[in-house]
């Protein structure tokens, strides 16, 4: 399922920012560097959001599709990339919460299946803990 991007915010930067060297001040002949904030929010959206490269946003917190994709094959092949990662998936997920549908104090959230609603606890990065079922009508 697509989920939406804006970029990072200063505090989320911040937890990546230590991870990338200096930026150089000019590059030489040529455009100018890409902003490493700007290529890491433009990996993000891909990931999020499920879109092609070729749809990436344009504006003034993305990078180009092509820099983009120049700096992940990059970072896949030197290990920056699996950095990342591993730094993305140690964040605990306390404090995200996930609507279910119709939302509300009395839904009870869960997938439904054969007439029970199976409720999944699950830990910070999403591995299951415990599964619940209740039935789907309500009696017990």
């Amino acid at each position: 399922m697509a989920g939406r991007f804006e970029g990072l915010s200063d505090l989320e930067w911040k937890l990546f920012e230590d991870i990338f060297p200096n930026e150089p001040k000019k590059r030489g002949k040529g455009m100018p560097h890409a902003p490493y904030r700007h290529v890491l929010n433009s990996m993000l959206y891909i990931l999020i959001t499920g879109c092609r490269w070729c749809d990436l946003p344009r504006g003034n917190v993305w990078a180009s599709k092509s820099s983009s994709h120049r700096w992940l094959k990059r970072w896949r092949s030197d290990g920056t990339f699996e950095y990342i990662q591993g730094r993305v998936l140690a964040m605990p997920a306390a404090g995200y919460t996930y609507p279910g549908k119709g939302g509300g104090e009395e839904v009870a959230y869960g997938g439904k299946g054969k007439g029970v609603l199976i409720h999944t606890l699950t830990e910070g990065s999403g591995m299951p803990l415990a599964n619940c079922t209740t039935p789907a009508n309500g009696n017990e």
